[in-house]
């Protein structure tokens, strides 16, 4: 018996996977918001996850107050810094503007040049001769490239509203994720193993291991030593310390160390006079750098 092949119509074929594509391109443009806040939301779900089993131990069994609890505790630590920011920004921006444009800004006196011990006299004299040779002039010219470079950075906080969407989403999620994590985890390592059998199982709990070692060991260290670092900024008066403290967090945990923050603060710190307190922000970026190592 012969078994005659039907011919296969080519358009049709060629528009079904046309179909397909334009379908899964939809799907992912749809998605693509919700992505950045999952992301997010399934790090901090997998780093806490302990805390949430003792929360609820602790709260009579009751997995709804221990949700409640994280979710109150994520809000404490995200939304409420990044509106502490957003504030301190709109605050401190417009006299920051209004004192690089008007042309308010001049070179400091540095008097404290002349407590450094055998050549602070020649550094105080040399910078004095710097300013009497035309020190106007160079605030003159450096002057519009700051006022640019500030309007810049202000200017980014425009997208301060998707950043915060992206918070509501990572909230929103970490909700659902608390709430049915056992479930969530059951079906991915089942995924897995149906991928790749015990490798693939072994593969998801390996990088749960992971994702909470890198939260425990990077995120906490970040998170202390900028806190210490923005404590220390503003008792020493050095301004713009909430925001000062942010970058320190972004710097800590992009594996800069703060210094980056502190040493042109302590130059600040110097260059106003205040040699006291420069001193003991100097000691602290000390300490921090030997913590580090």
């Amino acid at each position: 018996m012969v078994n005659l092949r039907q011919p296969r119509d080519i358009a049709q074929v060629l528009l079904s996977v046309l179909f397909l594509a334009i379908m899964i391109v939809a799907c992912l443009w749809i998605v693509r918001p919700f992505v950045l806040g999952f992301a997010w939301a399934g790090t901090i779900v997998i780093a806490t996850w302990p805390v949430l089993l003792r929360l609820q131990k602790i709260l009579w069994g009751r997995r709804s107050l221990a949700v409640l609890v994280m979710t109150l505790l994520l809000v404490l630590l995200f939304i409420i810094p990044i509106a502490l920011l957003v504030n301190s920004i709109v605050d401190g921006s417009g006299p920051l503007i209004h004192a690089v444009t008007a042309g308010d800004m001049t070179l400091p006196d540095l008097a404290w040049l002349n407590s450094i011990p055998l050549i602070g006299a020649k550094l105080y004299a040399g910078w004095h001769n710097l300013l009497d040779m035309g020190g106007t002039a160079i605030m003159a010219k450096v002057r519009p490239y700051i006022g640019t470079t500030t309007t810049w950075f202000v200017g980014q906080a425009a997208h301060i509203g998707r950043f915060m969407m992206h918070c509501g989403l990572m909230l929103l999620f970490s909700a659902l994720l608390y709430w049915r994590g056992e479930q969530v985890a059951l079906g991915i390592r089942h995924f897995a193993s149906r991928l790749a059998a015990k490798r693939g199982d072994a593969a998801v709990l390996l990088a749960a291991q992971a994702i909470r070692a890198v939260a425990l060991g990077v995120v906490v260290t970040a998170l202390v030593q900028a806190i210490l670092g923005g404590i220390g900024l503003a008792i020493s008066g050095v301004p713009y310390a909430t925001l000062l403290t942010v970058v320190m967090i972004l710097s800590c945990l992009v594996q800069l160390g703060p210094l980056p923050v502190l040493i042109p603060a302590i130059i600040w710190l110097y260059w106003t006079g205040d040699t006291t307190w420069a001193r003991c922000c100097w000691c602290g970026a000390a300490w921090s750098v030997r913590w580090i190592t």
